[in-house]
This record gives structure tokens, sequence and C-alpha cells, in this order.
């Protein structure tokens, strides 16, 4: 278990490095093929065509990984995540980079199968913990990648993704060669393959306090989204970062977010429960919204990374709440409608976030970031239907 439990962590890792590498150059990037709007807007459109895919496919990925297990799927992802990142660093025109990330997206799964893999090897009493160290290892990959790509940024702007297709075909051979199966086929996974997708979410709806917790996901997912696609744009244009000054800002992220998911996330929950735990990343998070909203000074974003960090406490401990509530057989498919619902929020959220911060960047800045914030409020009575609950062992 051990020696599995490790494969999947360095698996993680690689994904992030590569992430992490070429997050800091792809809006320069689209600036230098579009100029500066249009590239800001097809930021923003790239971000929802990977979504839209990973929307249509990840509940699928999911489920096959039920059916034929998670090794083979995660290996067909890393496969396809190589593929893209060597469309991008070769790519002529912003029809290859559209094309790159269609293909990334329809074979994109690796932290959905990652975390349905760990929830195969781990009790339910402790995936709460085990999901947090996923997230803490993406993080530690997210701290090196960023400060890498902003410096092969610098010196060329098609480097960083030449080096997350080598860090990704690193992850490809040895997940090949090291990782075992953890998901073996069996009758209720074969009975599960046969229902459609809207099947699916309908089971999970009606299952105790999962219709409120997947609003909540939804919506924590939405807010995701104002910092993966402006962090970067909003720092280069409101306080003048440079390639270099962006990725070191999402180094400085990875960093807080790692030592949060790492040493925060198991004594909170131990102290006070997973639900209170949620709240308070909720809390966080929307603190560190409102504050950058009227934030003028260069440090202030880097000073209020902890908070962020701390709000990241709240997606394990929420997959945590859900994933007790779903038979062992249904894990993969729960992490893949996660994955989907992550891509709703992806497919909205980078579109509508760009469009808008153009509109309102003149007269308001930071009134996106503000917005953001607010939504959080409709979590509260979400929040308010949940009890504990545990799978009964009804299909």
């Amino acid at each position: 278990m051990k020696k599995s439990l490790s494969v999947i962590l360095i698996t993680i890792f690689l994904d992030a490095v590569g992430i992490g590498l070429i997050m800091p150059i792809l809006p320069e990037l689209l600036r230098s093929l579009a100029g500066a709007e249009a590239g800001g807007v097809h930021y923003g459109a790239l971000l929802a065509v990977y979504a839209l895919m990973q929307f249509i496919f990840a509940p699928i990925l999911g489920a096959l990984s039920d059916r034929f297990g998670r090794r083979p799927v995660l290996i067909i992802s890393i496969a396809g995540a190589t593929a893209d990142y060597l469309l991008m660093a070769a790519a002529p025109s912003l029809l290859w980079l559209y094309i790159g990330r269609i293909f990334a997206g329809i074979t994109g799964a690796n932290m959905a199968v990652a975390t349905a893999y760990v929830s195969d090897i781990t009790p339910a009493h402790e995936r709460a913990k085990r999901f947090g160290l996923l997230g803490a290892v993406f993080g530690i990959g997210f701290i090196a990648g960023p400060v890498i790509g902003g410096v092969l940024g610098e010196w060329n702007l098609h480097a960083p993704f030449f080096a997350a297709a080598f860090m990704n075909g690193i992850n490809l051979i040895m997940t090949a060669v090291l990782l075992k199966e953890s998901k073996h086929s069996n009758k209720m996974t074969e009975k599960v393959q046969e229902q459609s997708i809207l099947k699916k979410l309908s089971y999970l709806i009606t299952q105790p306090n999962m219709a409120p917790l997947l609003g909540i996901f939804l919506i924590i997912t939405l807010v995701s989204q104002v910092p993966a696609t402006l962090w970067v744009i909003y720092g280069q244009d409101r306080y003048g970062w440079s390639i270099f000054i962006a990725g070191v800002s999402l180094a400085s992220y990875g960093i807080c977010h790692s030592i949060a998911q790492a040493f925060a996330i198991a004594p909170m929950v131990k102290r006070f429960g997973e639900k209170n735990t949620l709240l308070c990343g909720i809390a966080c998070d929307a603190i560190g919204l409102l504050l950058l909203s009227i934030a003028v000074e260069e440090w202030v974003p880097f000073a209020l990374l902890p908070l962020f960090a701390l709000g990241g406490v709240a997606v394990p401990a929420l997959q945590a709440m859900m994933s007790r509530g779903i038979s062992d057989e249904r894990q993969g498919e729960l992490q893949g409608l996660l994955s989907s619902f992550n891509s709703l929020g992806a497919i909205i959220g980078p579109v509508l976030v760009t469009s808008l911060y153009f509109m309102t960047q003149a007269s308001a800045p930071g009134m996106v970031w503000a917005l953001a914030a607010i939504l959080y409020v409709i979590t509260l009575p979400l929040l308010l239907k949940y009890r504990l609950n545990k799978y009964s062992g009804v299909p």
C-alpha cells in the first residue's frame, strides 16, 4: 500500500510541475499571437475548451477506471497531457493551441483517477488526511513548476512547454512501469457502467446529503476559477509583474498551499470535524478575495497567500464528506462526476471572468474578486442541510 501511494504521489507531483511550468508564460504567449486584450480573452477560452472536454469525458474515464482499473486510465491521461504540451510547444498559431487543449481535455483525468486510487487503498476515516496529502504534493510540484517556467519563459516562451512535455514523459514511464492496479472488476462495477451519466448523477443526488454537498462543490469550483484565470493577468496588469515574478508568486502559493494541506487538514478535521473544517476554509478564502479586491500595493497578494492556502482545506474535507456517503464500488464514479462539476465551473468561469474583468478593468479592477467572495454566501444554507451520514450498503 505504501509503495502504491508513493507512486501516485510522485505521479501527482510531476503532473503539477508540468502544469506549473506553463502557467506564468501562457498569457504572454497568447498576447504575442493575438494581441493584449484578445490574448486575455483567448486565455479564458482555452481554459473553457479544456474544461468542456473534461466535463464530457471525465465521468466516462472515472467510470472506465471503475470497470477496467485505475492504472490504464491514468496512463492514457498522462500520455494525453504529454501530447498536448508538445503541440503547444510547436504551435504556429492559435488553432494548434486549441487542438492541443481539446485533446488534453478528452484524455485528462489525472487528479480524479488518483483520488479514486487513494480512495481504494485508504480506510474511510483516513481519507480526508490522504486527500489532503494529495493536495500537498500537488502544491509542492506547483512550487518548482512556476519558478522554472518563469526562468525558461524569460529566455524563450516555448521552452516551458517542452519542459512540461519532458516531465510528463517521465511521469508516463514511471506510472507504466511501477504503478500496480488498485481496482478489480466486479458485478456491481459492471452494472454501474451500464448506466448513463445522468442516471449516475441522479443516483448520487438521491443519496443523503449529497445534493447540498454537490452544490457547495460547484460553488467552490466557480469561485476557484477567478484566481485560476486572473492571477497572472491581474498581477501583470495591476502590479506590473514580470513573467519571473508571476512564476515566483505561483510558487509562493504552492509553498503555502502544501504546508496547509500537509499539516493543517488532519489536526483541523480531528479537532473540529470535516464540516467545520469546510466552513473555515470557505471563510478564509472569502476574506482573502475581499482583501485582494481592494489591494493596491504589489506586496499585498503575497501577504494574502497564507489565507488562500488555508482556504484550500475546504475541498479535501468536502471530498471526504462525500466519499463517506458512497459505496466503494462507486468511488471512481463519484470522483469522475466531481471532475465534471469542476469542469462545468471551468467552462463557465474563465470566459465569464475574463469578460467581466476586461469590462470593469478601468473603473473597478478588483470587482471580480469581490463578486467571487460574495458568491460563497450561497454555501451557508447548503451547509446547514448537511447531517453526518455513512454509506448504508444499499447500492
